[in-house]
């Protein structure tokens, strides 16, 4: 790198780091970023590690403008000198650039190290964020009752799980899918092909309503975008890589549609800028032996429609709440009993601030299964991928990115098991019979 990539503020040295995490927060309050990492399980430790990093580079970037400036001194002074005096010069000046280059090199190398730390430290939590593990959600409500199926159809009826019922509805087909992709693979067939189109359009419907712009999203995108969502860290082992192209497959829109702004300024003046974006998502499911194997709750490959919002820091947490509140009318729209839970900071992935789940009951298994949820970003993702927005005063800053699901076919789960009926078929929620020709009962195939 030449003198003319380096700089304190621009896109030298400082400018990795800087887009990883917010290093005047790290400088001026690392004991933040410490508790911060404490909440999260991780390791404190690293805030001093880079800070540590960043001193040695700030130092060697001190020393190397300071030599270099000697160094366009001396040249003068070799240019105008004669004899001895010039070859005397010429000495010097060849160890002053020995020098630089050191210094330059030794910058470069603490700046890779604090790049590297700083890519492990997650997104700093918001404030009452609860402390600890999977198991330390905090439940913010309950919306809906629960059917009592032993009520309606008496004591010795079997409630039956969506695999039963999608397969007498010639629905769901996981016998197929595991013949031709393997497991955790399955095809939609019929009513099943039909009640995920159903739900992805009303999707789409809401997010029109409440502002948003659809997009059909890549499904394939570039490490530097994958790396960016924060993807790339600790659940790596769980995206679909090509290494022959050098793509990840997405597990959720929200990478490409992050990525959609990227090295972009922004004008939010108007607002937040909101997409829905529908696409097939891919999961390896690594670590998930054993779990939710039957039918279509646990699948390597899905539809979904994914809320995404580009919007101001001051305004992020509004945000937040907004998204929470369209998923949570979808959820209404379908008819589903639910709960909201605060996801506890050790269960949150590295980019969140703040994620809301929305867990639909399952009556086969008696227990609350995730549909939907919602995390705040603030400008994590934003400072990897360089989106930014020029505020009134001319300021250009980073921007605060919000995601949400919208509707995912893993909602055809709740959907079968909540409405079924005694002879097995299934009501259709009032909202989806228009998307469904007016479709009253989905009836099993005799």
């Amino acid at each position: 790198m030449g003198a003319a990539g380096v700089g304190r503020e621009g896109w030298g040295w400082v400018g990795s780091i800087g887009r990883v995490i917010d290093l005047r927060l790290l400088r001026e309050d690392p004991d933040l970023v410490r508790n911060s990492q404490v909440l999260r399980g991780d390791d404190p430790s690293l805030v001093d590690q880079v800070l540590d990093a960043d001193a040695r580079r700030r130092a060697a970037l001190t020393q190397f403008e300071t030599l270099r400036a000697e160094q366009k001194a001396h040249g003068k002074k070799v240019a105008a000198a004669q004899g001895n005096e010039k070859h005397a010069l010429l000495a010097h000046g060849k160890s002053l650039a020995e020098q630089v280059k050191g210094l330059q090199q030794e910058a470069e190398e603490a700046e890779r190290h604090a790049a590297d730390l700083t890519r492990r430290i997650g997104n700093v939590v918001e404030d009452g964020v609860p402390g600890g593990g999977e198991d330390d959600y905090v439940v913010v409500e309950h919306v809906g009752t629960p059917r009592d199926f032993a009520a309606e159809y008496g004591d010795g009826f079997a409630v039956r799980d969506h695999l039963a019922l999608g397969e007498g509805l010639a629905a769901i087909d996981t016998e197929r899918g595991a013949k031709v992709s393997g497991a955790r693979f399955y095809y939609l067939t019929g009513l099943g092909a039909r009640l995920e189109l159903a739900l992805l359009n009303a999707a789409v419907d809401r997010a029109l309503a409440a502002g948003f712009t659809p997009v059909i999203t890549p499904t394939l995108v570039k490490p530097e975008v994958m790396a960016g969502t924060g993807f790339l860290g600790a659940h790596a082992d769980e995206i679909y890589h090509l290494p022959a192209d050098d793509l990840y497959l997405v597990g959720t829109s929200e990478v490409a549609l992050a990525g959609y702004h990227s090295g972009e300024i922004l004008d939010l003046s108007g607002g937040p800028k909101r997409y829905a974006g529908w696409s097939a998502c891919y999961r390896r499911e690594a670590g998930s032996y054993g779990k939710d194997t039957r039918g279509i709750i646990r699948v390597h490959q899905f539809h979904k429609v994914e809320a995404f919002s580009y919007t101001t820091v001051e305004d992020a947490a509004d945000e937040h709440r907004r998204i929470l509140g369209w998923e949570k009318e979808m959820l209404d729209l379908v008819e589903l009993p639910y709960r909201v839970i605060d996801t506890a900071a050790g269960d949150l992935g590295s980019s969140a601030a703040r994620k809301f789940d929305c867990e639909a009951w399952l009556p086969s298994q008696q227990r609350w299964l995730e549909l939907t949820s919602t995390s705040n970003c603030t400008t994590f993702q934003a400072r990897r991928l360089g989106v930014r927005e020029r505020t009134a005063d001319g300021t250009v800053r980073p921007v605060a990115t919000l995601n949400g699901t919208l509707a995912t076919t893993r909602w055809i789960v709740a959907i079968l098991e909540n409405h079924q009926q005694e002879d097995g078929s299934v009501r259709v929620p009032e909202a989806l019979r228009p998307y469904l020709g007016g479709l009253e009962v989905l009836e099993p195939v005799r």
